[in-house]
């Protein structure tokens, strides 16, 4: 987090705690995912604001998984928590699971039961939500929650022991059936769940809600600011509560804005309608809001961290523009990206009075923008070379500085060409375009006296190697495909994936690394994705070098 900004105000609470002397002075976190998919670009938010106020003021964080809904939970899930949260760059105090504390809040549960705060309802979830009330009128309370201290302790136990069926029975909290907050109206503390628990098995058949869960686990790993989203602002009387009757350590409840993006959808239930109805291929598909998925594209830690630094900490939702998402990734690849040639529609482009049999070795940096050029590598050059077909036109608009008949360009890294003529087939499409080249042009060596508007870039035909390209586009068609009176399946841009099966890459790129990125010159920023194998590499569009769709915008 930069400190050249002012703080926010979870900061202004933490300061003056640490003045105060508050815990100590002491700063303790957590992230408290459940299982039960994967995280996606608003998890990393919640991410590098724990972890990062913790690092700022020497504090810690625990990563506690909050696996209490066996049903949904799997260990794949915890796996892929764990490496996304590594992968933004943190590395946390503790790995603790809420079924780590399955004994302690069976006890605290038992305790509230022998102070009167609990007790053991046999309704049926629609007559417990009927009793609830609205939020303008009061509840009624249940036939069951006159039950004696000693019948609540049997019968709780009796759950825990396997006796009764899921449904037959809850444990519920004693509090106020005409409080104005409908949390307070004596939720639900413990269901029973016949079910295989990744962790515990079938040790337990009843388990914590999340109400009552959370803030007891906070607790015991005395968390001083546990931060969470806006819309646990209702449950927060409910988490003090819990506390206060137990007289456990006070873990305190702070809430922040969530992250809402344009063109997205950030709910991890239209996320997995995505994946299982097969609009996407699978969580990690690159175009997913998942960090698996902006990882497998090609975003960084350092440009996702920038973004989470920059939209900052609010009190108020509100709804960030995917555009400042993809100017951070710009900023970091253009920093840390090797520049490579790669020929996504290629043409032939013919250098006739380049000698057949020469060839010569040519040179670029691997990154301009970096301090030394990050080194510099070979580039071979030959009489025959792919260019672009956009970048040849066969009656040239006025202003287009590319190839056309009589047009010169240079070629990166290269020479200054002169088109002479073309090549169509039957169908009158160009198949080969004719140059010739100026030999005192070389670029670096240039002492023609000749100067051009247009560099277009290439690739040696013999030198090249071939590789499969992925152009994603945004997943939505509208910027808020979340939020609108139709089912948000109907936004979905048909054109958010267009495969090209055959590009030509400088064959310095078959040594592609998987997490680098790569500056394809003049068409975007690309990363090898994991379905490369040996002969058969493919590479996926992180993002354009421009924004095109304010373009788009702009137009329509």
């Amino acid at each position: 987090m930069s400190d050249e900004r002012s703080l926010n105000f979870i900061e202004e609470i933490i300061e003056e705690d640490i003045r105060n002397g508050k815990h100590g002075g002491r700063v303790h976190t957590r992230f408290p995912p459940e299982p039960n998919g994967y995280l996606h670009i608003g998890h990393a938010k919640a991410i590098c604001l724990s972890f990062g106020l913790a690092l700022k003021y020497n504090g810690k964080t625990n990563l506690r998984f909050d696996d209490t809904n066996p049903e949904t939970e799997e260990t794949e899930y915890v796996e892929s928590i764990k490496e996304d949260v590594k992968w933004l760059g943190f590395e946390w105090a503790n790995e603790q699971y809420a079924s780590n504390y399955f004994d302690q809040l069976y006890e605290f549960a038992v305790e509230l039961i022998k102070k009167g705060l609990a007790y053991v309802d046999d309704g049926t979830p629609e007559e417990i939500a009927q009793q609830k009330g609205t939020p303008t009128e009061p509840g009624t309370n249940s036939p069951y929650r006159s039950r004696s201290i000693e019948e609540n302790l049997r019968l709780f136990a009796e759950m825990k022991d396997g006796i009764y069926k899921d449904g037959e029975k809850v444990l519920r909290a004693k509090i106020d059936m005409s409080s104005p907050n409908m949390h307070m109206r004596d939720p639900l503390m413990y269901r029973i769940r016949h079910a295989h628990h990744h962790r515990t098995g079938d040790t337990w058949c009843i388990y914590p809600m999340y109400d009552f869960a959370h803030g007891q686990s906070d607790s015991i790993e005395e968390i001083t600011h546990s931060l969470c989203t806006l819309e646990f602002v209702s449950h927060r009387e409910l988490y003090d509560w819990f506390i206060e009757q137990l007289e456990i350590f006070p873990s305190k409840q702070y809430e922040f804005a969530r992250l809402n993006i344009t063109y997205t959808v950030m709910s991890k239930r239209k996320l997995l309608q995505l994946v299982n109805e097969g609009f996407v291929n699978g969580w990690d598909d690159p175009r997913m809001t998942t960090i698996s998925g902006l990882r497998r594209r090609g975003f960084t830690p350092g440009s996702i961290r920038d973004f989470c630094d920059r939209i900052g900490v609010a009190k108020r939702e509100n709804i960030i523009d995917v555009s400042l998402l993809e100017f951070c990734v710009r900023e970091d690849l253009n920093k840390t990206a090797w520049r490579r040639m790669a020929v996504l529609d290629p043409i032939k482009l013919v250098i006739t009075n380049y000698p057949e049999q020469r060839e010569e070795t040519l040179y670029g940096e691997n990154n301009p923008e970096a301090e030394g050029g990050e080194g510099i590598r070979e580039i071979p050059f030959s009489r025959e070379l792919w260019i672009e077909r956009e970048d040849f036109m066969e009656n040239p608009a006025k202003k287009y500085f590319r190839l056309g008949p009589g047009l010169m360009v240079r070629l990166k890294h290269a020479y200054i060409v002169k088109c002479d003529d073309f090549v169509t087939d039957e169908a009158g499409n160009v198949t080969e375009v004719h140059c010739t080249y100026i030999p005192e042009s070389k670029s670096g060596e240039d002492t023609s006296g000749i100067h051009v508007k247009g560099t277009i870039h290439w690739v040696s035909v013999p030198h090249a190697a071939t590789a499969e390209i992925r152009l994603y586009d945004r997943l939505f068609r509208v910027e808020d495909p979340g939020n609108e009176e139709r089912d948000f399946k109907e936004y979905i841009n048909t054109e958010s994936l267009q495969v090209l099966p055959k590009a030509f890459i400088e064959k310095d790129l078959t040594g592609a690394e998987l997490g680098r990125g790569y500056q394809f010159i003049r068409k975007g920023y690309f990363t090898m994705d994991k379905d490369s194998a040996p002969g058969k590499l493919v590479f996926n569009r992180t993002v354009t070098l421009k924004d095109t769709w304010a373009k788009e915008v702009k137009k329509g």
